[in-house]
């Protein structure tokens, strides 16, 4: 295979798909160290891969500000002149490779928006995603995880699967913040326990009660510091959580950047998720995960590695992965006692407790 000289990832969304393609730009970087590597990502996501060494510039694409400032109607001139402005700098590079690892409609539009002599992509592409394309697409066992699935991709381009971490590179800024926070709040006595309650789909929820019921079971029974993790949308439901609980927990949601969120499941041994973004940070960052799973599938989008614990309560239908559902048994049958059996034994795994 000739070496690239360049390479554009196409990877926009969501936070925990961008995390699991940190692997590929390690690997591709190992194996071509004078290429240029750029990366194409939307504004949500872009905190995760923001100053990473390894790329050498990122394109970030403000769709969704875009879309809701054009449903105003009082900016459209000014948003159509940023996406001109958008469009010409990405096809200002006549690129060796772009590679498409997102697979949709809206990742191949900009896959043939940009100047490339190679475009590939992974098999199982929807919404017409591989008609942007111009090789076969690459075939992927969908029933794998999501990091071995995008592992192929450089498998494909003869690349040597040199060793990985997959981590979220952290700048001594990121720092400052969450030192500074568990410092001044006394959590640097004790073990800070994560909780991580909310999720993009309701089907994926967990009931706030119990939530509340198994923080302060962590705090009573075990010692630890509580502290919630979450976005700034988050942090009304998560206060009204914390009203439910005999000990008022540290809420942190919507106060840290990504990055900063990265580091603070660094200082943590474990967190208590529902299937969302940040348990995928928190395992890139080598935080133990008590993942609860209901409509989604552990073995496609679970946390990557060993050591986590997946709660799965066994019914039938899942996964169905329904964003909607009239019973939502798959979450209401996890139980308070197996998430918390499923903390202590890591924390005494740990020597926590």
């Amino acid at each position: 295979m000739q070496i690239p000289n360049s390479i554009l990832i196409v990877k926009l969304s969501a936070i925990g798909d961008v995390v699991h393609s940190i692997p590929v730009l390690e690997i591709l970087r190992e194996n071509f160290p004078s290429a240029r590597i750029d990366w194409l990502i939307e504004e949500e996501a872009y905190g995760i891969i923001h100053r990473h060494t390894g790329i050498d510039h990122v394109y970030v694409s403000r769709r969704k500000s875009w879309q809701r400032r054009l449903l105003k109607g009082g900016e459209r001139r000014a948003v159509i002149r940023e996406i001109v402005r958008f469009m010409r700098e990405i096809r200002s590079i006549e690129y060796d490779m772009v590679i498409d690892l997102h697979g949709l409609f809206k990742s191949g539009i900009l896959t043939g928006l940009a100047r490339g002599k190679r475009k590939i992509g992974m098999s199982g592409a929807t919404e017409g995603g591989w008609l942007f394309l111009n090789e076969r697409p690459i075939p992927v066992d969908y029933n794998q995880h999501a990091i071995d699935r995008y592992l192929k991709v450089p498998e494909y381009l003869e690349c040597d699967l040199v060793s990985w971490k997959g981590d979220i590179e952290i700048c001594e800024p990121d720092k400052k913040f969450i030192d500074r926070l568990f410092s001044s709040n006394g959590l640097s006595q004790r073990p800070v326990v994560a909780i991580n309650p909310m999720a993009r789909w309701d089907t994926k929820l967990w009931e706030p009660e119990r939530f509340a019921l198994l923080a302060d079971r962590i705090r009573n029974e075990l010692g630890c510091h509580v502290l919630f993790t979450g976005s700034k949308e988050d942090r009304a439901i998560i206060e009204d959580m914390s009203q439910m609980m005999e000990h008022c927990p540290f809420n942190v949601a919507g106060r840290t950047s990504l990055k900063e969120l990265a580091y603070l499941y660094t200082r943590c041994p474990v967190l208590i998720t529902t299937d969302t973004g940040p348990m995928h940070i928190a395992a890139a960052m080598g935080c133990h995960v008590v993942a609860l799973f209901g409509p989604t599938a552990p073995w496609r989008t679970g946390p990557y590695g060993d050591g986590h614990r997946i709660i799965r309560a066994g019914v039938e239908c899942s996964p169905c992965f329904k964003k909607k559902c009239d019973h939502m048994s798959c979450m209401k049958k996890i139980s308070v006692d197996a998430a918390f059996d499923a903390v202590k034994q890591i924390l005494l795994e740990k020597h926590v407790v």
